[in-house]
């Protein structure tokens, strides 16, 4: 199947190199191949980690007449930078590039760029309610998404005792070779329990410092580990929003996994996390393709109302979102907070629900009905 973003990449390669980030087998290689089939003649994958490949990534060997090159993992290469700059400065006005990578093509596009200007970013995200293959319903696709998680490889394939062996390969993978490579982390051990005690505690404040004492780490320690593991696209910080909440809560972040499955066994946790993962792809979509600033956060202030996510785009507060298991009765919170700053939406989000309904101007709803239109159709 197409993945959501492959007509708007297709679009940008006619302009202009296009990078595409994202975790770790969450399907870059198979979109760039499927570009390559579709849309592109005479084109060319080209491979760091194979030896025959980095010989002709290195001594720049590949046919002029090839209207688009893959350069998949190229970021191993310390130099990548100047070098893909060199090549596209020179390229033949005919040929296109598409660089693909792990977090670490993030992380190094973060630091300082000298290619501003001549390349496009995109972020490939997990399948979500809004994006399921045309043979899965969506209340298959809503039960795979809370126990397999959406990765493409364990998500299609149904199998929840294939989907732990993959979790728990791709978990040593990141911990025991990315995260290695990357950053200077000296006790790998002690870094994957900090990552269970994240697992644990989805849908939770994060007090770092609380976890840094459980593990006898320094909060410095936890700190960084917190952005390891975020610049390794596993898991994501959201931390409150503060505009217009006097008395709201400055510093403790909420966090959640790309990978659905990676939380601990909490079916709360799970949904919550499932929201999450959906709407920050949809903003990630919206800032990589519309350019708008887009970030995702959540509510708290020092009385103790709390609403469970809010989208903020280009400065307006778009959505307040409130998910719950069963419960149907609209939270006092959400009501407080939707007088008090007027969003586009109060939603309220219940996975056992028999019908929608809309009260006050706040709206309860399913989560797959709430994400049934996504941005990417629109703009199609």
């Amino acid at each position: 199947m197409h993945r959501y973003c492959e007509p708007f990449i297709y679009q940008d390669l006619e302009k202009k190199m296009v990078f595409i980030g994202g975790p770790r087998q969450v399907g870059k290689t198979t979109l760039s191949k499927s570009l390559c089939r579709d849309h592109f003649k005479d084109s060319l994958y080209l491979n760091w980690d194979l030896e025959e490949d980095r010989r002709a990534i290195l001594h720049k060997r590949w046919p002029e007449t090839s209207s688009l090159i893959i350069f998949d993992e190229l970021h191993k290469y310390p130099r990548w930078k100047q070098w893909i700059k060199g090549i596209y400065d020179t390229h033949p006005p005919d040929q296109q590039y598409l660089i693909t990578g792990s977090a670490r093509l993030d992380v190094y596009r973060r630091e300082g760029d000298s290619l501003i200007g001549r390349y496009h970013y995109w972020r490939l995200h997990p399948f979500t309610l809004d994006e399921l293959p045309a043979n899965i319903s969506l209340k298959e696709g809503f039960e795979r998404l809370l126990t397999l998680g959406g990765f493409p490889e364990p998500f299609l394939l149904g199998d929840e005792r294939e989907a732990r062996r993959w979790r728990r390969e791709r978990f040593d993978r990141i911990l025991k070779e990315d995260v290695r490579d990357l950053e200077s982390v000296r006790n790998i051990q002690m870094l994957s329990l900090f990552v269970d005690a994240l697992r644990e505690r989805v849908g939770g404040m994060i007090t770092l410092a609380n976890i840094a004492e459980d593990l006898q780490i320094s909060s410095t320690t936890a700190k960084l580990w917190l952005s390891v593991i975020e610049k390794m696209y596993l898991a994501f910080p959201i931390f409150p929003l503060t505009q217009k909440i006097p008395r709201a809560i400055l510093k403790p972040p909420k966090v959640y996994f790309y990978d659905n499955a990676d939380v601990i066994e909490n079916s709360g946790g799970r949904l919550e996390n499932l929201v999450a993962t959906t709407l920050l792809k949809r903003l990630h979509f919206i800032e990589d393709y519309y350019g708008y600033r887009a970030s995702l956060h959540y509510i708290r202030d020092k009385e103790g109302r709390e609403v469970d996510f809010v989208t903020v785009i280009n400065g307006v507060i778009t959505d307040l979102i409130e998910v719950k298991t069963s419960d149907t009765t609209i939270s006092s919170h959400l009501k407080y907070y939707a007088k008090k700053l007027k969003p586009q939406r109060a939603t309220q989000l219940v996975a056992e629900l028999k019908r929608s309904f809309t009260q006050n101007g706040m709206t309860v709803t399913t989560p797959w009905e709430f994400f049934n239109n996504p941005p990417w159709v629109k703009s199609l």
